[in-house]
C-alpha cells in the first residue's frame, strides 16, 4: 500500500498510541520511523554485560498506567505480553549529603507519620486529598484540547479554587516554604520536578508537587517486566494484528501539501499518501524541516522558531556484582532514590547547568529496577540506572573546576563526569566501587542523536516552564493539535499535555479524529 487513512511520523509513545487507537477502529495506518526500531526513548538493552538488561532511556510508567491511553489499550497490550512489576511499600526516597533521608511509602499516612512537625503531617494529607477532589476536572483538562468545551467546563470547576491558580504560578521551592514548617516535603518531592522538565524555582512547581506525590502514592513506580522494550514489542504485535504498516529506518523528508491541505509524506524516497498526517515532532522541526515554505503564516512560524529547549540529560548504566550496601538498610527496598538536599542543592545544580557548567554536585536519580524485577540481572547481581537531568548539551566549563570541557562531550569527559556521579552514590553506599563490573554512559549528545526531538539533549521535547505549557504549549499560536494546515495534526512531548511517558497527545488526537469521522 501507499495510500492510507493516516500516516504517523515518529514512533515514540504518542505515535504508538495514536496508530494503535486509529487502527483498532478500522483506519488504515502507516508509521514512519527514522530509527531501525520503534519506540523513541522506550528501549532496553544489555548495554554493559551479558545478562544485565538496562532500560536505556525512560523506565518508570506511572503516567502511562494512570492515563487514558492505557485504559484504552492496556488489555490488548497485556494480552500480547506486557507485564508490570511494582511495589506496595517504600516507593521513593531522597538522601542528602549529610545522610539525612526522607522516604515516601505508597501509603500517604505512613509517609506523613515520619514528618517531625505534626502540622506538616496534616497539611500534607490535606494537600493530597485536595488534589483528589479536583482530580476529575484536572484529568479532563490534561486529556482535552485546552480551547474546547470540555476544557472550558473543567477549567471553570478548577477556577473556583483560587488556591490552585496560586499554586500554578508558584515555584516548588516557594510552595514548600509556604505550606510546610519542616524540610521533608521539599527534600522528598522538589527533586521530582526534574522529571517534569522543571527546576525547584520554575513557576508551576507548586502545582506539580502534590500532583507528583499523589501519582506516586496512587500508582507507584511500575516497570515493564523484562525491560521497557517489552512494551514496544507488545505494540508491534498489536500493529501486526491490526494491519498497521511499519516503516522503520525511514526518515520523513517532508510533508506533502496540495491545495493547502496535507495529503501525505515523502519518506525514504517513497510517496505515502494519506487523508490525515500526525507528526510527533518539535514545532521547530515542523515548520523548518517538514512543511514547505509558506504553508503556515509568519506568526506561527516565528513562534515555532523561538520555541525554547530545556537542560540536557544523560544516563549512566552500571553493572554490579552484588546489591549496593546503603548506610540506611531501608534504602535497599526503594526502587528510585534521589541524591539531593531538596531545593537547595537541586536549585544550584540546575542553575549551573543552565549556565553551561557541569554541576559540582548534580542531583543523581538512582534507579534500581532489579528491586522490582530481579530477572533483569544475573543471580546475586544488581544494576544501577543513573539519570542526570541537570547537564549542559555543550559544556562551557566545570562548576567544580576539576574537569576539562574542551571539545565538549568527549569519551574522556563522559567517563570523568560518570566517576563524579558514582562517587556521590558511593558516599552513601560504602564499598560500591568494588562492586562495579562495567559502566555505560549515554551523553546529551547521544540522546540528541538517537531522537531528533531531543534538541540539545533535552528529553522532554522543550522547556515545560509555565509560559510554554498548558495554553501556550508549544506556542500561543500553535496551542492546538490541529495545525493551520488541514489534515495535519501535531502530537508528541512538545504539545499538550507535555512530556512524560503517558501517550496523552496521541490518545487525545486519535479520539478526536475518531469522533469527527
Amino acid at each position: 500500500m501507499n495510500e492510507y487513512d493516516a500516516v504517523v511520523i515518529g514512533s515514540g509513545i504518542n505515535g504508538l498510541v495514536a496508530a494503535a487507537e486509529l487502527a483498532r477502529e478500522g483506519w488504515s495506518v502507516a508509521v514512519a520511523e527514522r530509527n531501525d526500531t520503534l519506540g523513541g526513548f522506550i528501549a532496553s538493552e544489555e548495554r554493559t554485560l551479558p545478562g544485565y538488561v538496562h532500560d536505556t532511556y525512560s523506565s518508570w510508567h506511572p503516567l502511562f498506567v494512570s492515563g487514558p491511553a492505557y485504559a484504552a489499550l492496556g488489555d490488548d497490550l497485556h494480552r500480547l505480553g506486557l507485564e508490570y512489576r511494582n511495589t506496595d511499600g517504600w516507593v521513593t526516597a531522597s538522601v542528602a549529603d549529610d545522610g539525612r533521608t526522607t522516604y515516601a511509602h505508597r501509603d500517604p499516612e505512613r509517609t506523613a507519620a515520619r514528618f517531625a512537625d505534626g502540622r506538616d503531617r496534616d497539611t500534607y494529607l490535606a494537600a493530597l486529598n485536595g488534589f483528589l477532589e479536583i482530580a476529575e476536572p484536572f484529568g479532563t483538562l490534561m486529556a482535552s484540547e485546552l480551547k474546547s468545551v470540555a476544557a472550558l467546563r473543567a477549567g471553570a470547576k478548577l477556577a473556583r479554587r483560587t488556591r490552585l491558580l496560586r499554586d500554578a504560578v508558584t515555584s516548588g521551592r516557594s510552595f514548600c516554604r509556604r505550606e510546610f514548617r519542616g524540610p521533608e516535603v521539599d527534600h522528598l518531592w522538589t527533586p521530582w520536578l526534574l522529571h517534569a522538565g522543571l527546576s525547584p524555582d520554575h513557576a508551576g512547581g507548586g502545582l506539580m508537587v502534590p500532583v507528583l506525590a499523589a501519582t506516586m502514592h496512587g500508582f507507584g513506580l511500575p516497570v515493564v517486566a523484562g525491560g521497557s522494550a517489552r512494551l514496544v514489542d507488545a505494540f508491534g504485535k498489536l500493529f501486526a494484528e491490526l494491519g498497521v504498516e511499519v516503516h522503520t529506518g525511514t526518515e520523513v523528508e517532508h510533508i506533502l501539501v496540495e491545495g493547502k491541505r496535507a495529503v501525505g509524506v515523502i519518506a525514504g524516497g517513497r510517496r505515502l499518501k494519506a487523508k490525515t498526517v500526525l507528526a510527533s515532532c518539535t514545532p521547530t522541526a515542523l515548520v523548518r524541516d517538514l512543511l514547505p515554505p509558506g504553508a503556515v503564516d509568519v506568526r506561527f512560524t516565528g513562534e515555532a522558531e523561538r520555541f525554547r529547549y530545556g537542560r540536557g540529560a544523560m544516563q549512566i548504566h552500571v553493572a554490579l556484582s552484588g546489591p549496593p550496601r546503603w548506610r540506611e538498610d531501608r534504602l535497599a527496598e526503594v526502587p528510585l532514590i534521589h541524591l539531593s538536599d531538596g531545593s537547595a542543592s537541586t536549585g544550584i545544580a540546575c542553575a549551573q547547568a543552565e549556565a553551561g557548567l557541569l554541576p559540582a554536585k548534580p542531583t543523581v536519580v538512582v534507579g534500581r529496577q532489579d528491586v522490582l524485577d530481579p530477572a533483569r540481572v544475573p543471580d546475586g547481581a544488581a544494576a544501577l540506572w543513573l539519570q542526570l537531568q541537570e547537564v549542559p548539551f555543550a559544556p562551557a566549563g566545570d562548576a567544580a573546576g576539576e574537569l576539562d570541557t574542551t571539545g565538549g562531550w568527549t569519551p574522556e569527559l563522559a567517563r570523568a563526569f560518570a566517576r563524579r556521579v558514582l562517587d556521590r552514590v558511593a558516599a552513601h553506599s560504602p564499598g560500591l566501587t568494588d562492586l562495579v563490573r562495567a559502566i555505560d554512559v549515554v551523553t546529551p549528545v547521544d540522546l540528541a542523536a538517537q531522537n531528533v526531538n531531543a534538541v540539545h539533549g533535552d528529553p522532554y521535547g522543550g522547556s515545560a516552564e509555565l509560559d510554554q505549557n498548558f495554553l501556550w504549549r508549544p506556542t500561543p499560536a500553535g496551542a492546538r493539535h490541529a495545525t493551520p494546515v488541514p489534515g495535519l495534526w501535531h502530537i508528541g512531548a512538545s504539545t499538550h499535555p507535555g512530556p512524560g511517558l503517558g501517550g496523552g497527545s496521541g490518545h487525545l488526537v486519535a479520539q478526536r479524529l475518531l469522533r469527527h469521522r
